[in-house]
């Protein structure tokens, strides 16, 4: 007995800190492939991290604060080998929706986020995220894209005092193009070019034949290696650029400007703000600020890394738990919280960067908070001489595979209607994102509410009428099958015996029973019947309880046809 006891103990021990499940198995091997692919990660997430925090409205340090925390605390708590925590594009640009580019709203948001998301893991709601669809999802990270893209074209351009507000932005942009510094546009561009070229080396090179010499293979392993850190190597040759331009007194471009140097105070996050006039902002304040995005942002944070995990554990064959998944994201929120970071959720891109150089368990995220904690405490005054055009074109590249021209074409395929809430999302994301997620949730949701409210009914007649459910029986079908019922059986003349075929209906419900009772005696007073069919023993346990009158049913609808047209004959001889 106390070997089990010992045994499930161990088992929710395992559970609760996954570590423990490939921690023993551990070996230089391992340690080898994390090394590099925690090596790789890092050189890709700390331009990346620079560049994200520009999105957000935050100081480019903020980036980096927040990037090195998942890697230490999803070692422990996370159930994938691949996935990494850290900025992204699409959490920026939330998180600039709600900030307004303070620093302490952030962190506040970062805190209450984390709150959230383990809240929701310990009382096991990650079910809600089912109900944000595909399509929604898809018409968000599209207009997502477009519109962190577009705008860091200011950033290429050189251009100053752009509005935020997309549609301002555009038309700002555009009439500002003739301020545009010819440094900044001249760097930008060539940044983007040989970005570009990097990617399509590597995107070729995936491709090509294990069978080539050794030497071929070991150049294609180097031009791999560079395309795959391709970001740092574009904003270390960007940054040399810059800082040899200044040192001469030649002021060419936009660069990123002062930044906080060293590692940031590990201390507990504010919970209110003084700002220059004196005014106190409280934590109520912030709170009531910071509005639905305490409801948008935990959501999709968990909602887009969970979908990179689940890809990526199937591509390499292993299963996740999506509640520990939900847990490790929400205490890195709130740990995050202790050093100034914003809200984090799965990176797509560094994930598949961690993936493709064989990361072989969590420990590799140890590697890459470790590169991250080592910018920071090394190498934040040269962060001083980063040129703006740099990061808008790392951001520019990042963003735009998520702009896929197939969904349209596939949904049209598929399920043309499943078009509505994509477009709504994605339109109404350009004037506010959060406004466009919660359009196309609200359509998705009328969509599937009519779905069950007004499922198929197949009418039939075999002498007497078959009406066959092809979905459950609840109380919003309730009008829906009355109708009917009246209809083909009781507003006609003569009126008409009914089989009602249930073998779909798994449960049942008081409004449904109510106007089961009401048909039986509008049956009764016609003189004709209504046998159920198909009856799953739970269902017919409630209705057998609910002491229906002239209740009457069969295990299947050909018994049902056959005694109701034996009635029918009968009746007609006498």
């Amino acid at each position: 007995m106390e070997r089990v006891m010992g045994v499930r103990w161990y088992a929710a021990l395992r559970s609760s800190f996954p570590i423990l499940t490939w921690l023993p198995r551990y070996n230089l091997t391992w340690l080898k492939m994390d090394l590099i692919a925690g090596l790789t990660v890092g050189l890709t997430t700390v331009p990346q991290a620079l560049a994200y925090a520009e999105v957000a409205g935050l100081p480019v340090q903020y980036g980096l604060y927040s990037a090195f925390m998942g890697g230490f605390i999803y070692c422990i708590f996370g159930t994938s080998k691949d996935i990494t925590l850290g900025p992204t594009a699409i959490m920026s640009l939330l998180c600039s929706e709600y900030i307004g580019g303070d620093p302490v709203f952030a962190v506040v948001l970062t805190l209450l986020c984390g709150i959230i998301q383990a809240g929701m893991a310990l009382l096991r709601l990650g079910f809600l995220l089912d109900f944000i669809s595909h399509p929604v999802i898809k018409g968000f990270t599209c207009a997502a894209a477009v519109t962190i893209g577009f705008s860091q074209v200011k950033n290429i351009l050189g251009l100053k005092e752009i509005p935020q507000q997309f549609f301002l932005q555009v038309y700002y942009t555009f009439h500002k193009i003739p301020e545009a510094r010819v440094g900044d546009v001249i760097l930008g561009l060539c940044c983007l070019f040989f970005l570009v070229m990097l990617t399509l080396m590597k995107n070729s090179l995936g491709s090509s034949e294990d069978e080539a010499p050794l030497l071929v293979r070991s150049a294609r392993r180097l031009v791999w290696s560079l395309a795959t850190i391709r970001n740092a190597l574009v904003v270390i040759a960007a940054t040399g650029v810059a800082y040899s331009a200044e040192v001469t007194g030649h002021h060419f471009f936009s660069l990123t400007g002062k930044t906080a140097k060293g590692l940031p105070p590990f201390k507990a996050p504010p919970l209110s703000e003084t700002v220059a006039n004196g005014t106190v902002i409280t934590f109520s304040d912030i709170a009531k600020d910071l509005g639905g995005g305490l409801a948008v942002i935990p959501l999709m944070g968990v909602l887009e890394s969970i979908a990179i995990a689940k890809a990526f554990s199937s591509k390499n064959n292993y299963r996740i738990d999506a509640n520990q998944e939900l847990f490790a994201i929400g205490l890195t929120n709130i740990m995050g919280s202790f050093v100034s970071a914003y809200p984090i959720t799965g990176s797509f891109g560094r994930t598949a960067v961690n993936s493709q150089t064989g990361v072989c368990s969590p420990a590799g995220g140890i590697v890459t908070g470790v590169i991250v904690l080592l910018s920071l405490a090394f190498l934040m005054p040269l962060f001083f001489y980063i040129p703006k055009a740099s990061l808008a074109a790392v951001i520019i590249c990042a963003v735009s595979p998520m702009i896929d021209f197939r969904v349209p074409v596939q949904l049209w395929r598929v399920k043309r209607l499943d078009l509505l809430p994509f477009l709504v999302t994605f339109v109404v994301s350009f004037w506010e994102v959060q406004y466009g997620i919660v359009g196309g949730v609200v359509v998705s949701g009328f969509m599937l509410l009519y779905i069950v409210a007004r499922p198929k009914v197949k009418v039939s007649d075999h002498g007497v009428l078959l009406l066959e459910l092809d979905s459950g029986l609840n109380f919003p079908v309730t009008e829906h099958l009355s109708r009917l019922v009246y209809k083909h059986a009781l507003h006609v003349s003569p009126p008409r015996c009914l089989v009602l075929d249930c073998a779909y209906v798994s449960s049942i419900d008081f409004t449904v029973v109510h106007e089961l009772t009401e048909l039986l005696k509008q049956f009764e007073l016609r003189g004709v019947s209504m046998i159920f069919a198909g009856l799953k023993p739970s269902v017919l346990k409630v209705l057998l309880s609910a002491d229906l009158p002239g209740f009457r049913h069969t295990d299947r609808v050909d018994q049902a046809l056959q005694l109701l047209t034996s009635i029918n004959h009968y009746e007609q001889q006498f």
